[in-house]
């Protein structure tokens, strides 16, 4: 009786279909809100709106209504952002907004049955859980893994030590309290208020305070080309050198070269005592090869190569990369991973684990792909650089090409389109990046959320079973 006192089993009311779609235009007009400019990072803010819309929509009378409701939601807000698809995949585009929506559904749907089968009480703390693991799973382990648009690169200087992951986990949180704020006995209210204060404060102080300053540093300039004639490469490098006497590092984006490093680029940086990080392509076998950033080093040899760990589906994009390893530089060591590999966490938090300072990020961004999609490919390197707290230069072919400080912070960019243009920066390189917290939330929700699903498809049978076992008939 007094766990029924505390957490009473009590069902919430169903919404009906003009509350519903009033929630649905609410969340999602949060949802665009938030993803509208990064030029405007406090209206970032506005995801917590979009999380409580779903959370919501989840007051459905059946699982099969919330289903639908969700996908409408995740079609609603994932096709307008990513309607530059269409320039790539042409009506196939379609299926894959589908595809991405249907991940916001199964959480709707999933959330549904919880509230049916276990009450407010039990599904408050059940909801982040479900979203979180979701969230990573259609993020970083099925075949069609896909980041973007995810709740924590709506805030990328909020994520801090939390995470991309973990900042979804809490816009959740604080959802599904407001949401259900009513039902919750007081005893709990105070703590989990105060908790949720905390957090809060980490994140505004962890956003606006910059970070400490280290003695090393590393200058780095790179040239944005797409697909450049390679006679050009030498001139355009005396270009850059000639702009920035100082640059130590000089940077070429993803697939500059059709194959390995030529013989004028490695005297190039032999002759003018510089290191050269290029894309090109390293041979596998007769009819293949891997995507790969080479690095040329001042003696005119390649002295370092890494290739890219997660091609991109549905493209001629080489061979995933047998292994990862990081450039033991003369600044200490420096991860490498090219263009689409900096969405995945899996690739970026091996690299931080090999002890890695700094990562460069050579990448392929096509002009004919439209300014929004370089626009939400820029949400990327901050949040990465604020997760770990090292720097990050990226440098893509047609823009938008950054220089990130360790704590989030944009400190160069270079325009889209810009075929010549230059980014140079000298970052601090801290002693060591580290992982955030949601290195280990993320995957232990992804696995509660199996659990969860597996106890709502089977209830009879776990019925059954908890009978039994109470010894009942």
């Amino acid at each position: 009786m007094e766990n029924k006192a505390i957490f009473p089993r009590e069902s919430p009311p169903v919404l009906g279909w003009w509350a519903s779609i009033s929630w649905l235009a609410f969340g999602i007009g949060c949802f665009h809100l938030a993803y509208a400019s990064t030029r405007h990072p406090a209206a970032g803010l506005a995801i917590i709106g979009y999380a409580f819309g779903l959370v919501r929509l989840a007051h459905q009378p059946t699982i099969r209504r919330a289903f639908y409701f969700g996908l409408a939601a995740g079609l609603l807000g994932y096709g307008p952002q990513l309607w530059f698809f269409t320039r790539i995949f042409s009506a196939a585009a379609v299926v894959l907004w589908l595809v991405l929506a249907f991940w916001v559904a199964v959480f709707a749907a999933t959330a549904c049955g919880c509230l049916r089968r276990w009450g407010w009480p039990w599904s408050i703390w059940l909801i982040p859980v479900l979203w979180t693991g979701i969230e990573y799973f259609r993020s970083e382990v099925y075949y069609l893994k896909f980041s973007w648009l995810n709740l924590g690169y709506a805030l990328p200087q909020g994520c801090g030590g939390l995470g991309m992951y973990g900042l979804g986990f809490f816009a959740f949180v604080v959802a599904a309290a407001l949401c259900y704020r009513r039902c919750i006995p007081w005893v709990w209210t105070v703590p989990a208020m105060a908790a949720m204060a905390a957090v809060a404060i980490w994140l505004f102080v962890t956003g606006i305070v910059p970070m400490a300053k280290s003695s090393d540093t590393v200058s780095v300039v790179g040239v944005q080309m797409e697909f450049p004639p390679e006679n050009a490469l030498p001139r355009m490098l005396d270009r850059a050198l000639a702009h920035n006497p100082g640059a130590q590092i000089f940077v070429l984006s993803e697939y500059t070269l059709n194959g390995p490093v030529p013989v004028a680029l490695k005297n190039w940086c032999q002759k003018h005592d510089r290191f050269l990080v290029v894309g090109g392509e390293a041979p596998a076998g007769t009819n293949n090869y891997y995507n790969t950033a080479f690095v040329v080093g001042t003696n005119g040899e390649v002295v370092f190569q890494q290739d890219k760990c997660v091609p991109i589906q549905f493209f001629s994009d080489g061979l995933p990369a047998p292994a990862q390893s990081v450039w033991n530089s003369p600044w200490g060591k420096i991860g490498l991973c090219i263009c689409y590999d900096l969405s995945y966490r899996r690739v970026t938090d091996e690299l931080i684990h090999q002890g890695a300072r700094m990562l460069i990020v050579p990448t392929m961004d096509l002009e004919d792909w439209g300014v929004h999609q370089h626009e939400l490919h820029t949400r990327v390197a901050p949040v990465r650089a604020a997760e770990y707290g090292v720097p990050i230069f990226r440098l893509a072919s047609s823009g938008i090409s950054q220089a990130v400080a360790g704590g989030g912070a944009v400190v160069a960019e270079a325009p889209m389109p810009g075929n010549g243009a230059m980014l140079a920066a000298t970052l601090n390189l801290p002693p060591t990046g580290s992982l955030p917290i949601d290195r280990f939330l993320a995957p232990l929700c992804a696995v509660l959320t199996a659990a969860i699903l597996l106890l709502l498809l089977v209830p009879q049978g776990f019925s059954a079973w908890r009978g039994k076992s109470a010894g009942l008939p």
